[in-house]
């Protein structure tokens, strides 16, 4: 189903995201894996697990849903996404 296909997973390097990129990469060979996330600290992290040197296919995009041009842009030549950004905190 994912073998040479472009996957983005929003929140890609979340708790989510992280389980859902480690089992993409066990199990397929997708043309590109595209974590879009908004925070640098976790994305540099994953990018120490999940190197580009050593799986070609990971792209990692900085980028928060909201802004619907940078997402937009994030989605060029997409063939899945999964949706699995999500705000853990929200005001009451």
């Amino acid at each position: 189903m994912f073998n040479k296909k472009v996957i983005l997973i929003t929140g890609g390097s979340g708790s989510f995201g992280h389980q859902f990129v480690r089992t993409i990469l066990e199990r397929y060979q997708p043309t590109k894996l595209i974590v879009y996330s908004r925070d640098e600290l976790k994305q540099y992290e994953m990018a120490q697990l999940f190197p580009e040197s050593k799986y070609g296919c990971m792209r990692y995009f900085i980028g928060d849903v909201r802004d619907g041009n940078r997402l937009t842009l994030a989605m060029r030549g997409v063939d899945y996404v999964v949706h699995a950004a999500a705000l853990k905190q929200v005001p009451a």
